[in-house]
């Protein structure tokens, strides 16, 4: 199997600058899009937990907006040609609210590039880690 093959990197790096692109916009098509259409799809939020693609779909719906984020450091590894992971590292623009984003993406037949999984949260203000570069 193949690490970080940088045809792959680049293949999951234009699916996470769309998705990236999408929330800056609140383009609830293109987020949804962005998540493989199943019942087994995981995304845990900052103050949501949703099981398949229903749940992260109800949750689209009610947001009218994202907060504004600028991003921090963007860590991309693929495992052979059809599976990646990204983690983002972001601040909030306006409080300083750090953020990290994990997403597990795979390459899905008939769906091509899709999370199958995401873990989105802030560090506290008094988190030690906020501090800590690695």
């Amino acid at each position: 199997m193949e690490i970080d093959d940088p045809d792959i990197i680049a293949e999951v790096r234009a699916v996470f600058d769309r998705y990236e692109t999408a929330i800056a916009a609140n383009d609830t098509a293109v987020l949804d899009a962005s998540f493989w259409p199943d019942p087994r799809t995981v995304r845990f939020g900052i103050t949501e937990i949703l099981y398949g693609i229903d749940a992260i779909r109800a949750f689209r719906a009610t947001v009218r907006s994202y907060a504004p984020r600028m991003q921090k450091r963007i860590h991309i590894t693929s495992f052979g040609r059809d599976f990646a992971c990204t983690h983002l590292e972001y601040e909030r623009v306006g409080t300083g609210l750090i953020g990290r984003e994990t997403k597990i993406m795979a390459r899905l037949p008939g769906h091509g590039w899709r999370v199958v999984s995401a873990h989105v949260s802030l560090l506290a203000a008094a988190d030690p880690g906020r501090t800590q570069k690695g």
